[in-house]
């Protein structure tokens, strides 16, 4: 890839299972719109294979909520509410991450040029996400989400259900 020399390498990433930083860089794959790259790492002290995700450009993207208010979009709120969503499902980290790459891709496909998606077409493409993966993880996100107007109460609620 021909960007790697201006963008950098992040050189070690920490292993999500022993804690180590200390990997080999597996294969290295960027997304259509090449602000992305998907590098497959291998721990080389326990073996476990990984995922890392580096973002290149950062334009920030504006969720527009159903009450006209604007927030930056996180992926990390979208993270939290699926993997509230998939607790308990045998669900491998891979695909968590597989799922949360489609929906940072396509929202930034969606945005385009204007910079901002509905907090709508975000739940709505979690969902269309989720789907495939796991139909429980759907329906949970999919009770949740269609009864609240954003992501906060969301996953405020969907942390209470979890808890009780």
């Amino acid at each position: 890839m021909h960007f790697h020399h201006h963008c950098g390498i992040i050189n070690n990433m920490r292993c999500p299972r022993c804690g180590k930083d200390n990997d080999k860089v597996l294969e290295s794959r960027s997304n259509r719109e090449g602000t992305s790259i998907r590098r497959r790492r291998k721990c080389l002290e326990c073996g476990h294979r990984f995922t890392s995700y580096e973002r290149i450009e950062e334009k920030p993207i504006i969720v527009v909520k159903k009450d006209g208010r604007h927030q930056p979009f996180d992926i990390s709120k979208v993270e939290r509410g699926i993997r509230q969503c998939t607790e308990k499902l045998s669900i491998k980290q891979e695909e968590i991450d597989e799922i949360l790459h489609n929906i940072e891709d396509n929202i930034y496909e969606m945005a385009g040029t204007s910079n901002t998606v509905t907090s709508q077409q975000v739940g709505e493409e979690t969902l269309r996400q989720l789907y495939p993966v796991s139909r429980v993880a759907y329906v949970r996100f999919a009770s949740v989400y269609r009864a609240f107007d954003d992501l906060d109460q969301f996953i405020e609620e969907i942390e209470k259900l979890a808890k009780s």
